[in-house]
């Protein structure tokens, strides 16, 4: 399976912050907030990867990662000249994807929890060997500032709407979607919404319709956060922050998935702890490297 972050669009919920750097190099906490999203890839197995931004913010973003090879992962980057829909991605990346199945993250959204990678690879699973997509239902507060899921009694999906004035249930689709080999075919099926954008949850639908949309709640003991205003963004440092400090261990930090996914030697990890030093990365890098923390799971 491939994999696409989306991490275009111009950030205007974020000005000044965001006049003369993509939201997605923000820091969230102690890392880029692109670290977040590209973590979650890595986590369901996936190595190559699309990274989709602006003309001004895609050199940035290769300036970053590089090649990805320190993170034993394949990056390539493409431009979105406009951002006209997150369906969009799946055009824009059509040749990266190669007829593969995709996944795709929002590069402004968060996700935490224990048992989530068990999630991603299911997900992965399921689009490689049964066809279909799988998506992600959170409950929220404020639905009608997302696409929305409709469930009956027994959580079969009735129905999704995007923005809904007056939505029909509090689960909210996340941004974060696996998808089958189709995935570019129904892309270019879907046609601008009144807003003119190529919406995700028209793509979501054509799976609906075609009945093989499997939508994955996620409890409790989950987090997602989307971080594209300032109170979000500011919210999430803080989540990140109390929950490394409470267990005196960093998230989504990418050379320890890297290195526990067998995708880099232990040289290459004590290579980039000591090329981070004495921050608060570096050392935990250097605690993955002598051994002192148990691999993730």
């Amino acid at each position: 399976m491939k994999g696409i972050v989306l991490a275009g669009g111009s950030g205007t919920r974020l000005y000044p912050l965001t006049t003369v750097t993509s939201k997605q190099l923000l820091p969230v906490y102690d890392k880029p907030m692109i670290y977040y999203p590209l973590s979650v890839l890595m986590m369901a197995n996936i190595r190559d990867i699309l990274i989709i931004s602006t003309p001004t913010d895609l050199p940035n973003f290769e300036r970053l990662l590089g090649d990805g090879s320190q993170f034993g992962i394949n990056l390539s980057y493409a431009i979105q000249p406009s951002p006209d829909g997150l369906a969009q991605a799946f055009i824009i990346g059509e040749d990266f994807i190669g007829g593969d199945s995709c996944a795709l993250v929002l590069g402004d959204n968060i996700f935490y929890g224990n048992g989530l990678g068990r999630h991603l690879r299911q997900a992965v699973e399921a689009a490689e060997s049964h066809g279909g997509a799988t998506v992600f239902g959170y409950h929220v507060e404020d639905p009608e500032r997302f696409g929305v899921v409709e469930f009956d009694e027994d959580f079969n999906v009735l129905s999704l709407e995007e923005k809904p004035e007056h939505p029909r249930s509090n689960f909210a689709v996340t941004g974060l979607y696996f998808y089958d080999s189709r995935v570019c075919d129904f892309a270019k099926r879907v046609r601008p919404s009144a807003r003119g954008e190529l919406e995700i949850t028209s793509l979501n639908q054509m799976y609906l319709e075609d009945g093989s949309l499997n939508v994955v709640t996620l409890d409790r003991g989950f987090a997602w956060l989307d971080t594209g205003t300032t109170e979000s963004l500011f919210e999430a440092g803080e989540f990140v922050r109390a929950v490394q400090r409470s267990q005196g261990l960093s998230i989504s930090v990418l050379e320890e998935i890297a290195f526990n996914n067998g995708w880099i030697s232990h040289e290459m990890l004590a290579e980039a702890a000591a090329r981070y030093g004495k921050s608060g990365y570096g050392k935990h890098l250097k605690k993955v490297a002598d051994g002192q923390i148990v691999p993730l799971r």
